[in-house]
């Protein structure tokens, strides 16, 4: 999988709300009314990012979800993060 440029980084963020580029990964974060909700969107999460076979670097605290998404093998962020931030995002607007 193909690294891509800050310049395509910053390209593609423009699809998505509230999430920003920095030290080599795309970050969002997002607040549920109460902890049971955040959990229960992190494990619809999990499911999908294993379908991928790619998987974020996140932190929960009670109702805030806090997401980092790149590539290891490519050393940073490449087309598997973005396709598995929009599912983040159609999963994020399915429960909201």
């Amino acid at each position: 999988m193909k690294k891509l440029s800050e310049d395509e980084i910053h390209d593609k963020l423009n699809d998505f709300d509230g999430w920003t580029y920095a030290k080599g990964a795309i970050h969002t974060s997002f607040q549920f009314e109460n902890f049971k909700e955040a959990f229960t969107v992190m494990t619809r999460i999990a499911f999908e990012a294993e379908a991928q076979q790619h998987h974020p670097n996140w932190g929960n605290v009670y109702n805030q979800l806090e997401i980092s998404l790149s590539s290891h093998d490519a050393d940073g962020v490449t087309e598997k993060d973005f396709k598995l931030a929009r599912t983040i995002e159609d999963i994020i607007e399915a429960t909201g």
